[in-house]
């Protein structure tokens, strides 16, 4: 009886010590993928041009959920460092809205988004607890929206650089890793196309969505999940 209570303590003590992929994390280089959702925003700043004798404000009034899908590949430095270079697509959608100061005149609309983006990280991971090792992320690249419609009243500068940081949780699997992650991400040229260089000087109605907004850049909240 008494060997029989000691097998059931060792086997648990064992089944409560074992780890998924004990040496996953000793690779020199893995990769992976991910997939999840993405917010993108605009910060604007207002040109308080008088438009047709009214000045509009304008701001991003809805924003809807977007899809991701990015590449991993990863080198590991040390325990506790790694360097992440994770090419990506996101394909989003923000609606700006207008309203006259005095008129209270209201319109909106809608501006999309198709994005490559390229970006580095460096990764601090805290020390692995059984099967959990949480994380920080931060880093910055460069972004392209290859999106591209004159139909729509505002048209984007392609090219953009941003940095990100964040957060996530490692989670070990028998076969794999599991990681969701959510990062911010924050952008710093000015991605509104001026009404001049659109190509269609001739659509004065138009004119007056770009004419309100003096600057914008781009902000952006992914909630992802990694498959490593």
């Amino acid at each position: 009886m008494k060997n029989k209570i000691l097998l059931i303590f060792l086997f648990t003590c064992f089944v409560a010590t074992a780890q998924n992929l004990p040496y996953a994390d000793y690779k020199r280089f893995h990769f992976g993928f991910s997939l999840g959702l993405n917010f993108l925003d605009f910060n604007t700043t207002l040109s308080q041009k008088e438009i047709d004798g009214e000045i509009y404000q304008a701001d991003v009034s809805s924003l809807m959920p977007g899809f991701t899908v990015s590449l991993i590949s990863d080198v590991r430095l040390n325990d506790y460092f790694n360097v992440r270079f994770t090419p990506g697509l996101h394909f989003g959608e923000r609606t700006i809205s207008y309203i006259g100061q005095t008129s209270q005149e209201r319109f909106n609309t809608s501006v999309q988004s198709a994005i490559i983006a390229l970006p580095f990280y460096l990764k601090f991971s805290a020390f692995r607890v059984h099967d959990y090792k949480p994380y920080l992320i931060a880093g910055g690249g460069v972004s392209f929206d290859v999106f591209k419609n004159k139909k729509v009243p505002i048209m984007l500068n392609t090219f953009d650089y941003f940095i990100d940081f964040g957060a996530g949780c490692c989670i070990y699997f028998p076969y794999f890793r599991f990681s969701p992650e959510i990062k911010f991400s924050i952008g710093f040229n000015n991605v509104l196309m001026p009404f001049e260089k659109q190509g269609r000087e001739e659509n004065e109605e138009f004119k007056r969505y770009n004419d309100a907004i003096a600057k914008m850049t781009t902000t952006m909240l992914t909630i992802c999940f990694n498959f490593e």
